[in-house]
């Protein structure tokens, strides 16, 4: 008979694909911490995520086994976490392992004294080994009591130490100057792989706010190097194993440092912040015409393209939300629903078959493991018309044809697991690379999803404030309910979301919604003595530390994607008090940032904000969207575009109004106008010119 523990009653995948393990797991709550209590008996928290490739493998091999499980049930009381609900958890414990001097990851296998405090851990355990360390433990925990609560008192007084008093943030005025730019791009260049794409050895990561602060520092420096190593990495994801060549969309990182061998799970987070990325740098192009900048500009608008369609097929939701993840693994194999080997192929009888395995680079023994192949490329259509004696025109037709038939194919296969909840902040992730797509190549089939998500997060996600003037966030969404306070990423990417959404649809509502938004995460969040926001609630559950997000990793830190909102709605909504605690927080990490750009990215883009007062654009008239559009499409990240018919209430518009019945473009800084124009390339250069 199958098994059934307490994970049955859960909503998130990852806790329900545990709910048939002869473990007695609970979620984490008061119930199984009073049982500890109770009984005094040590904590096993084990935190993984749905699309999690070696959580699975450790489930099969472990939690599966009916020996080990009865092991767990009998000494420990065992908790199961989904890491994408409880990231203040995730925090905590992943913490204390890197106090341990243990590389972190997932699964994430944490042992806990009954008052929750962490006193030894680990990731992936291979099954024999797993068995003898919980064997220790309950030797130790029955034994040497006081010397597992020693270790647990230093572990929780690393944990709790302020990130602001731990990296030496103080909130002394910095510098702002092009020198101390040029630091922050000569320390990023010391890990440029140069001929592959990409920062170091394998494995490599996309991390998106990595070249976004590129393209910034390009665009201020005019730096070659900088630029033409984010086209080369952009370009090499595009042509690489880690990127769908069939059905677009990115995986999650590349095992290899060539970007052939991914590990296959898609994340949503990814794909959206890749959007932002790849619409940028298409823009960027657009003001370098030349034939080879044509050729990777129509690259980048195939992959935003795709990587839409990928979203809008596969991770799309029947409310307007976004889902999480597709799992790497397809019957217990990873990478094989996306993989093919030669046979496979054979069998599809393709006419140009030969010709099909030369542009993807297919071998018959295969160019992965097991005889399978990873499609990928190694050049442009138009380089591969000229070697196989064919027109482009030819090439690209028959690229189209070979990508239908094998999605066609590929949808016979039983598919990766879908995770379906919804997080808050990564559909904000994803509404703003929509938002971002749009302005770049204004893609009306783009406009459906940016305002069905909008609808979704006002409808679905929002609940109310104790203030009446402000709102608040749901963290997650499944089934029709949304469950859990917002985390400070939840608002932070929200509000960026809502500031992009506005400079699409010019609805003011939205500005509205992301100022009550910030003035609950002011109130909720904010610590004045330090000049950070917690990373929970005030009104979350207490836990062993309140942590404060600091450094970029593949997502932003919480507290400089917020940073960046106070900027840009300090400016939007002539709001000084916004700007003065942007100010005060890009005041502490700016000598922090002058050590190690590599893990403060996306405060590096708020940095070159700083250098020079930002331009805000406002335009008044019919016309004004379309109008917005062609402005917006030229690469220019400094500045903010208010439009409206007519004047309106905010501060940017009142008193601006279309001349002689003509839209009319203002282009100004700190308030200080240029004269007015009604022609989109003047209005171009008097920007370019401030």
């Amino acid at each position: 008979m199958k098994h059934s523990n307490r994970l049955i009653h859960e909503t998130s995948p990852y806790l329900l694909q545990h709910a048939h393990n002869p473990v007695d797991w609970y979620a984490w709550g008061k119930e199984a911490l009073q049982k500890a209590q109770t009984e005094d008996k040590p904590i096993l928290v084990s935190i993984g995520y749905a699309t999690c490739h070696w959580c699975h493998v450790m489930e099969r091999e472990s939690f599966e086994n009916e020996t080990v499980a009865a092991y767990m049930n009998k000494h420990f009381v065992c908790i199961k976490i989904d890491r994408e609900e409880r990231q203040d958890l995730d925090q905590i414990y992943m913490d204390a392992i890197q106090a341990m001097g243990i590389h972190g990851g997932w699964p994430l296998n944490v042992f806990l004294l009954p008052d929750t405090k962490p006193f030894y851990g680990g990731t992936y355990f291979p099954p024999d080994h797993w068995l003898h360390i919980l064997q220790q433990i309950v030797k130790v925990y029955a034994e040497k009591p006081q010397d597992l609560r020693n270790s647990a008192e230093k572990l929780a007084g690393f944990v709790r130490q302020s990130e602001v008093q731990k990296y030496g943030l103080t909130n002394e005025k910095a510098q702002f100057n092009e020198a101390l730019l040029a630091t922050f791009g000569d320390n990023l260049a010391k890990y440029f792989d140069t001929e592959k794409g990409g920062f170091g050895a394998a494995p490599k990561f996309p991390m998106p706010s990595l070249y976004a602060f590129l393209l910034r520092y390009y665009h201020l420096t005019e730096d070659e190097e900088a630029l033409q190593h984010t086209l080369r990495s952009l370009i090499a994801m595009a042509w690489g194993g880690i990127y769908d060549q069939i059905g677009g969309g990115f995986a999650r990182y590349s095992t290899d440092d060539e970007w052939l061998v991914p590990h296959f799970e898609k994340m949503l987070y990814d794909n959206a912040q890749l959007l932002s990325v790849y619409s940028e740098a298409y823009s960027l192009l657009q003001g370098r015409e030349n034939a080879a900048n044509g050729e990777v500009a129509a690259l980048f608008q195939q992959i935003v393209e795709e990587t839409v369609a990928f979203v809008q097929r596969e991770l799309t939701g029947t409310e307007g939300n976004f889902y999480s993840a597709l799992d790497a693994d397809s019957e217990g194999i990873e990478g094989k629903f996306y993989s093919w080997t030669k046979e496979e192929l054979d069998d599809l009888g393709l006419a140009d078959l030969e010709l099909f395995k030369k542009y993807y680079q297919i071998t018959d023994a295969g160019n992965w493991e097991h005889g399978y192949n990873i499609l990928h490329l190694q050049e442009y259509d138009s380089q591969f018309a000229i070697q196989n004696h064919l027109s482009l025109s030819v090439v690209k037709q028959k690229v189209a044809n070979w990508k239908r038939i094998l999605l066609e194919k590929r949808t016979t296969r039983i598919r990766p697991t879908l995770d379906d909840k919804s997080i808050t902040s990564w559909n904000a992730l994803l509404l703003k690379g929509l938002c971002d797509a749009y302005q770049s190549f204004g893609k009306a089939e783009f406009l459906p999803l940016i305002h069905q998500n909008l609808a979704f997060i006002e409808q679905k996600l929002l609940r109310p404030a104790e203030n009446p003037q402000q709102k608040a966030l749901f963290h997650t969404y499944k089934n029709g309910k949304a469950t859990l306070l917002g985390f400070l990423d939840d608002y932070a990417t929200v509000i960026q979301a809502l500031l992009a959404a506005y400079q699409v649809t010019f609805e003011e509502k939205h500005l509205t919604l992301a100022q009550q938004l910030t003035d609950y995460t002011l109130e909720n969040f904010y610590d004045t003595t330090e000049g950070m926001f917690f990373y929970t609630d005030q009104h979350a559950e207490a836990l062993i530390a309140r942590k404060k997000e600091i450094f970029d990793n593949v997502i932003p830190a919480s507290n400089s994607i917020m940073a960046t909102n106070l900027y840009w709605l300090g400016i939007a909504l002539d709001r000084q008090d916004y700007r003065q605690l942007a100010d005060k927080m890009m005041n502490a990490v700016v000598p922090l940032l002058s050590k190690e750009v590599r893990y403060l990215s996306n405060w590096a883009c708020l940095y070159t904000y700083y250098l020079q007062p930002s331009a805000e654009v406002v335009i008044v008239g019919k016309d004004y969207r379309q109008t917005a559009q062609s402005l917006q499409k030229v690469y220019y990240p400094n500045k903010i575009v208010l439009a409206a018919e007519q004047s309106s209430n905010l501060p940017l518009l009142q008193s601006r109004t279309a001349k002689d019945d003509s839209t009319t473009i203002y282009v100004c800084r700190n308030h200080t106008c240029q004269l007015p124009t009604k022609d989109v390339e003047k209005a171009l250069e008097l920007l370019c010119n401030l």
